[in-house]
């Protein structure tokens, strides 16, 4: 311990460490950009996880797309169910306060009517929604003809047309054969969740590479 040159002593001292960042953890950053990146990588099991969810989800609707069908109709009743109870309890609160609460009523009870269809057909269900598609499909591609006329040809008029045609074709084709067009629809919403899922992978490992090739700050460094 060194005097000073009044007598008193005087503490020595040092400068501190540097914080050491153990290997495989990213350093912390004022950059929420980067803050949000480091966070990612830190938990990339988690979207891998997520990507791997989606491929076997999107093989099974492949495999078994009549049991997804079905399974995702009895989750459209269990929706319903829980929504209808809701809207029930809302029009109860809000006849307490005098308020319009007949419309909450009858929503709710709707609901709980579609939750029990659901879940006693759970085919007609996925018909309904088969030919809800449908007629989407039909009027859409008729508002696009019609827009399409209004359109200069040099603009993409037939392109607008053709795009039109198809988006009827479609519909027609779900109402002639809905079963078809539901295990169709299936298939398609299997394609999406694999390309959806291996994208996720693709991300994770990015995240878990950017994880581990951090530098770590060495010990001891002083200022």
């Amino acid at each position: 311990m060194a005097t000073s040159t009044g007598g008193r002593p005087e503490q020595s001292w040092s400068a501190p460490a540097a914080d050491q960042v153990p290997t495989g953890k990213l350093p912390s950053t004022s950059d929420p950009i980067e803050a949000l990146s480091a966070g990612l990588a830190e938990n990339w099991w988690a979207i891998a996880l997520r990507g791997v969810l989606g491929i076997a989800f999107g093989i099974l609707a492949f495999a078994a797309p009549v049991a997804v069908m079905l399974s995702l109709a009895l989750l459209f009743a269990a929706y319903c169910l829980i929504d209808g109870v809701l809207a029930i309890v809302a029009a109860v609160r809000a006849a307490r306060t005098r308020e319009r609460w007949w419309l909450l009523l009858l929503e709710g009870v709707l609901n709980l009517l579609m939750a029990a269809i659901a879940f006693v057909f759970p085919a007609g269900a996925v018909l309904a929604f088969v030919l809800v598609t449908a007629a989407w499909a039909i009027l859409s591609g008729a508002t696009m003809l019609g827009a399409a006329f209004r359109l200069a040809v040099g603009a993409g008029r037939w392109w607008l047309v053709l795009g039109g045609i198809v988006s009827m074709v479609f519909g027609v084709l779900l109402v002639l054969a809905p079963l078809a067009g539901a295990i169709v629809l299936t298939w398609w919403l299997g394609a999406y969740a694999i390309v959806f899922g291996g994208v996720m992978l693709i991300l994770a490992f990015r995240l878990r590479r950017r994880r581990h090739d951090t530098p770590a700050v060495p010990a001891g460094a002083t200022g």
